[in-house]
């Protein structure tokens, strides 16, 4: 056992802090306006930031650990030799400790705070305290990936993320106001509708919601016939992972369409897509080289994003999971080495560079096809949950399998409403995948065995262990299908959940 001593900040320590200081007055002066941010991270080394984001996270552990209670104590309780930045998480921080330790200071503020709350879609929701500082800056940074990703030219911006006590809907609908007018309608497609025609197709929208969300849009505007075609339509997603096929799908109304990452459990606006890093992602999915260059041996193609590292430190642990460390010391409830437990990776904008080189492109052509200048941050990917997964036999089977071997046949995305994947007792015992789908038809014999060899055929194509497994254990791998109607069996509750649920537990799929 050791004490916070352990880890104090040397003389080279605060001389690095103090330096830091005068950068974040600089950076702030900068950064008042667009086009001076833009300026900053276009010449920055990158390099520089990799650098220098080591070191805000060290200055935001020492002030942590003078300033918060229950970070203190969790060192305390904890081995700290060499001055290792331990790992925290929901289990080992957030449910070990009071709101009111987590603080600065060891109490919540009489006023100047904002409480989100998560979804909940792992279990039991919880509410996160935040600071009026540190939400503005966070709106800052959203509001400048906007104009970066669509343009200074006006537009409305529909927020149709759900509203009330979550973190997304709320803040993405302030920070966006600095862009444009908003209207907040929730996810509502009729509100949506309305208030398209009745603003009319002579203005721009971004619209804004969780990618499923956006196709179901679509959809219900085709089935009424609404004219989505006349209009000039962008859209900004977050809350989970999008594949390139259904961004495919919604490109046939919208013009662009970019994602955001973020974590109610650390903050909205974490890291964004930009031009650069789809155009990469699109290449990855289209030249095996380039997705194994970047992201390995995997079935499933990672969201990419570049992210800000001046706000916030992304480490990758032993288990390929993100930790992050939110740097700025505005934080009310500071996050240090906080582990959401999203797989992915990291790499540099100059290392990105090196890698695309090594198998024959050149980030700059890239770039200039997006007809967007790139700006130097670093790239981040996200898989997903680690533990979003089922097992058969040795392959894994993620969600992010299920949505590109669904958007690999439009006649099937379009009549699917959503889906969710759970192993399945075979006649011998044996465990076998089970794949549900809510769709807008009625379910038939028919539409049951296309779903059956699509999926089959996908996953063989895309994934290599199911591919092996599949050579040995045929039977066991054939997929079994569950059709539903919409709002039935494990999608029954699903209308009034924030987020859909992918993986079914044991208990859920028997009850389904």
């Amino acid at each position: 056992m050791r004490d916070t001593q352990a880890i104090h900040a040397s003389w080279w320590d605060q001389f690095q802090f103090l330096l830091l200081g005068l950068h974040d007055f600089l950076s702030k002066l900068i950064c008042r306006s667009y086009r001076s941010f833009l300026w900053e991270f276009r010449w920055l080394s990158p390099r520089y930031m990799a650098w220098t984001s080591c070191i805000r996270a060290r200055r935001a552990l020492h002030y942590a650990v003078k300033n918060v209670l229950a970070y203190a104590k969790f060192l305390t309780d904890h081995d700290i030799a060499n001055g290792k930045m331990l790992e925290t998480d929901k289990d080992s921080y957030i449910k070990a400790f009071p709101v009111e330790e987590r603080c600065v200071g060891g109490r919540l503020p009489a006023g100047g705070a904002m409480i989100d709350e998560s979804s909940g879609s792992t279990g039991l929701p919880y509410n996160w305290v935040r600071s009026l500082q540190e939400r503005l800056e966070s709106h800052l940074f959203i509001s400048y990936f906007a104009t970066y990703c669509y343009g200074s030219d006006p537009w409305i911006t529909i927020n149709a993320f759900s509203m009330g006590a979550w973190a997304t809907g709320l803040n993405m609908g302030l920070a966006l106001q600095r862009n444009s007018i908003v209207k907040n309608t929730g996810p509502d497609i009729a509100k949506i509708l309305s208030t398209l025609a009745f603003f009319g197709p002579r203005y721009t929208y971004l619209i804004l919601g969780y990618p499923p969300f956006l196709k179901h849009l679509i959809d219900v505007a085709e089935t009424e016939k609404f004219p989505l075609d006349k209009y000039c339509l962008n859209g900004l997603v977050g809350g989970e992972g999008m594949s390139e096929g259904l961004r495919d799908y919604l490109l046939r109304y919208f013009k662009k369409v970019y994602s955001g990452y973020g974590a109610t459990d650390i903050e909205i606006g974490i890291a964004g897509e930009t031009p650069l890093s789809v155009a990469v992602r699109r290449l990855a999915r289209e030249d095996p080289a380039v997705r194994e260059k970047l992201f390995g041996h995997d079935s499933r193609l990672p969201m990419l994003f570049q992210y800000n590292p001046l706000m916030h430190h992304v480490e990758v642990n032993e288990n390929r999971e993100l930790i992050f460390t939110i740097t700025r010391l505005s934080l009310l409830s500071p996050r240090i080495c906080y582990n959401v437990h999203d797989e992915g990776g990291i790499t540099r904008y100059d290392e990105m560079t090196e890698a695309l080189e090594s198998v024959g492109y050149s980030i700059k052509d890239l770039a200039k096809q997006t007809g967007c200048r790139p700006i130097r941050l670093p790239f981040l990917w996200v898989y997903g949950r680690r533990d979003y997964t089922i097992s058969v036999m040795g392959a894994n089977i993620y969600p992010e399998d299920i949505e590109q071997c669904l958007y690999a046949n439009p006649d099937l995305a379009r009549i699917t409403n959503s889906y969710c994947l759970f192993l399945s007792d075979g006649l011998q015992g044996e465990a076998r995948p089970c794949f549900n789908f809510e769709i807008t038809i009625e379910p038939d014999s028919t539409i049951e065995n296309k779903f059956r060899n699509v999926m089959l055929e996908e996953l063989i194509r895309i994934n290599a262990d199911y591919r092996e497994a599949f050579k040995e254990y045929p039977e066991t791998m054939v997929p079994e299908i569950r059709l539903y109607g919409l709002g039935e069996g494990p999608f029954a509750g699903d209308e009034g959940k924030i987020k859909q649920v992918r993986v079914l537990k044991k208990h859920e799929s028997m009850t389904a």
